[in-house]
């Protein structure tokens, strides 16, 4: 193994960013060390690469024209990293052997003083979301910087280089922990989720929304106008709208989430249609309550491997289903009583095929917390159905014309399920948006996505990123017959 490496060091404080130098000045194939920073740092043999943006395309551009060496190792992140005994060489031996553009591997965290395993997942074709973690460093051919030719980004030009990386050719993960990592951000996933949707962060997501799609019109899946339209009258169904709300043992909430149904004043007919999934902890009797005053239709399934999108789909292919089936998770509630004609009135302003509000975080109590409302503003009317592949999330309430619902299907799994539609219908129908809060998200320690562990986190993150996937080539497939 002949090739040299030379090393890009995002600054982080004197003390930091000396121990990580340290730890790898003497390491044999490193044949340049530079410290990205926005003024002069004075350590032997370290050259400054003066910078106030490390993330932006004119870092990326500085760092290529640096380099000599036959390979990049960046090292981005704003805390301090350690490197394990030859992992730099572990990294160059794999890209070596294999001639990918990209190495990364999992690392070992510390958090509160707590030491543990973190590992990261496999890249795909679909891993599009600009939070994909590739641990804290990662080894590219020097030649993939050398041909990265975007211009103009000042926060996702990194994101960018991995996208540009990923034409080239294969981003690889080694599953072994070659660094480690003080990670400063000790907030529950649950927190951190909705950082992408801040007010403060709009400008960002501009960038990480060109970049994305820009991507993606240079591997031949973008879309754009004309979608197909919807129509309605192609079936008959006897109420307009369902409401259809999935629960397992929600007793705490599950009253609430029905009566912000029976409150909503409309002028047409709707239902509302539970799918309890074998409750035990007295949901079921509060139910049967609300069902023998005839005031909900109370579906208990007999198949017993149901996930959230398989009790959709009992309800959606109930024959006492209405034309349009309206979500409502057993957590939350609508925020008014006019939420459901909103929504529906959107179907026939737009003749979309599936229409998506926007909520209010709150307590149990129902008080506001952060981040407050949550319209997501990163769907835009004309490249919305684009940039759905890069978010993690669509919005919600969601709301469906129920004959497509039947023919595509939900997924039978319970997390992902709604955005694994959203995207099949977003590939050939318009989605309509109300960008005003009509929903409350209710946030509490009993949400399934509270406190996640790192495996139920990459096993999600998996997840969606297999159904990105799975778009993206049909995506790619549908272009190409046009």
């Amino acid at each position: 193994m002949n090739q040299t490496v030379d090393a890009f060091i995002v600054y982080n404080g004197e003390t930091e960013t000396l121990k990580t130098i340290c730890g790898i000045r003497d390491i044999p194939v490193l044949q340049n060390i530079y410290v990205i920073s926005s003024k002069p740092v004075k350590i032997t043999g370290v050259e400054t690469l003066i910078s106030d943006q490390p993330f932006s395309t004119v870092t990326i551009k500085q760092i290529s024209e640096k380099c000599k060496a036959g390979y990049v190792l960046l090292s981005m992140q704003n805390t301090q990293v350690e490197f394990g005994l030859f992992a730099v060489e572990r990294l160059l031996q794999v890209a070596e052997n294999i001639g990918t553009t990209m190495v990364y591997s999992d690392y070992t965290e510390i958090k509160n003083n707590i030491c543990s395993p973190h590992p990261v997942t496999d890249y795909q074709h679909g891993s599009l979301r600009d939070d994909f973690n590739f641990g804290p460093v990662q080894l590219f051919r020097t030649d993939v910087l050398k041909l990265f030719d975007e211009e103009g980004l000042k926060w996702a030009g990194l994101y960018s280089l991995y996208l540009h990386a990923s034409r080239m050719g294969e981003l690889v993960r080694i599953p072994e922990n070659l660094f480690t990592m003080h990670e400063t951000d000790t907030r529950k996933q649950a927190e951190k989720q909705f950082d992408y949707v801040s007010g403060n962060t709009r400008e960002k997501q501009i960038e990480m929304e060109k970049a994305c799609t820009g991507h993606l019109k240079r591997i031949g899946a973008f879309l754009q106008p004309p979608f197909k339209e919807i129509d309605f009258d192609s079936k008959k169904f006897n109420v307009e709208a369902s409401v259809i709300i999935p629960v397992k043992n929600r007793i705490k909430t599950i009253t609430d989430a029905v009566e912000s149904v029976m409150k909503q004043k409309t002028n047409f007919l709707f239902n509302l249609i539970v799918v309890d999934n074998h409750s035990t902890d007295g949901t079921t009797n509060v139910l049967a309550g609300f069902a023998q005053n005839g005031t909900l239709i109370h579906i208990i399934p007999e198949r017993k491997d149901l996930g959230i999108g398989g009790c959709w789909n009992e309800a959606v292919f109930n024959r006492q289903c209405g034309k349009f089936a309206v979500q409502l998770d057993s957590d939350d509630l609508y925020s008014s009583e006019k939420t459901l004609q909103k929504i529906i009135d959107k179907f026939y302003e737009e003749k979309c095929a599936m229409v998506i509000g926007s909520y209010q975080t709150v307590n149990f109590a129902l008080e506001e917390i952060p981040p407050g409302i949550v319209n997501h503003q990163e769907w835009t009317p004309g490249n919305g159905p684009n940039n759905a592949l890069r978010i993690n999330g669509l919005g919600a309430p969601r709301a469906f014309y129920t004959q497509l619902l039947r023919e595509i299907k939900i997924p039978n799994v319970s997390y992902g399920e709604d955005y694994a539609v959203g995207l099949a219908i977003s590939r050939e129908y318009k989605i309509g948006r109300i960008y005003e809060p009509v929903y409350l998200c209710r946030r509490w320690e009993d949400n399934t996505d509270a406190a996640l562990d790192i495996h139920k986190q990459n096993t999600n993150n998996i997840y969606k990123d297999r159904v990105r996937t799975i778009e993206l080539k049909a995506r790619i497939k549908k272009l190409n017959r046009t």
